[in-house]
């Protein structure tokens, strides 16, 4: 069974509220923990949210806002302080002094560094890491400042057919050994082929997309998405600010994963102009285009990633 979940930190934008921290995510993805652009408090949200130091491998930064790195610091000496033995990967925009801009989070302040932390500028856009359950990409978005989202990508795989399995005796290491192989032959002495018995399984899909206009690369990050965490910092009435400060309406958000096809939209990162009484209208805005499963982000929710069917 998967383990796999966003833990949401913080859904506030440039200024927290008395009900919304600063931004910060964090997915669990089976053995693997990406926490994305943790803000101010996000060491404190943690806590909260019982997401320990020792959890995180990746930290993934889209740009150099406060609201969205300002909790590095913290967390850094956190993974340091508790003696986290295994790497940690931290992935941030190269462009515009990024790895000076991060060595200086990271250095903020004097403390004994044990972090077993290793930086990956992301100069090109592409694939930027790759393990055996998941590639990393990275798109550059158009905001203010240089700014990345990201796309988490399981490979396609099989499905095993119990029914198929069943009709030809196989059962146990023989069915991981039919994986590998991708042919055995049974006790009965019938060749079987993988294909026989299983079928295709789509790998999951998961986006991030922050601090941007609407652009080419927020739909090509989201396409497809079993789960697309994306800003939703203004209503319509205020569009103008959102172009002019280089930020999505919820209106723009629900298009963006209609066009794309996602399964479950979670929006955040809200103005602080707008109160709770205002979420059924920055639901409405975005409900007008998406038609799928819809989460309006509370500091501390914990969202399943939809399986597939």
């Amino acid at each position: 069974m998967s383990n796999r979940e966003l833990v949401v930190l913080g859904t506030a934008s440039q200024a927290p509220t008395r009900t919304r921290n600063h931004n910060g995510y964090f997915l669990r993805w089976d053995a693997e923990g990406l926490l994305f652009d943790p803000g101010e408090g996000t060491q404190r949200q943690m806590l909260f949210g019982g997401v320990s130091a020792s959890q995180l491998s990746r930290i993934c930064v889209t740009h150099f806002h406060g609201d969205h790195c300002l909790g590095l610091p913290g967390v850094i000496q956190r993974i340091s302080l508790d003696r986290v033995p295994h790497e940690v990967h931290a992935y941030y925009p190269a462009e515009g002094e990024g790895a000076r801009i991060f060595r200086n989070l990271r250095y903020a302040t004097l403390y004994h560094d044990q972090a077993n932390l290793t930086e990956h500028p992301a100069d090109a856009e592409g694939v930027i890491a790759t393990t055996d359950s998941f590639r990393l990409e990275a798109r550059r978005l158009d905001h203010l400042v240089p700014a990345i989202g990201y796309r988490l990508v399981e490979p396609d795989g099989r499905r095993m057919l119990s029914d198929e399995l069943a009709a030809r005796g196989i059962s146990g290491p023989d069915v991981g050994r039919l994986r590998r192989e991708g042919r055995i032959i049974t006790a009965a002495g019938e060749s079987v082929t993988l294909d026989e018995v299983s079928e295709p399984r789509v790998g999951q899909k998961f986006a991030f997309v922050m601090d941007t206009r609407l652009c080419d690369a927020a739909f090509e990050l989201a396409d497809q998405a079993d789960m697309l965490v994306c800003e939703a910092t203004f209503a319509d009435a205020d569009a103008r600010l959102a172009q002019e400060y280089g930020h999505l309406t919820a209106r723009q958000a629900g298009r963006i994963a209609h066009e794309a096809g996602v399964r479950t939209l979670v929006l955040t990162h809200f103005s602080q102009r707008y109160e709770s009484d205002n979420s059924n209208m920055i639901r409405e805005e975005a409900a007008a285009s998406f038609r799928g499963n819809l989460v309006l982000a509370r500091d501390l929710d914990r969202i399943p990633v939809p399986l597939r069917a």
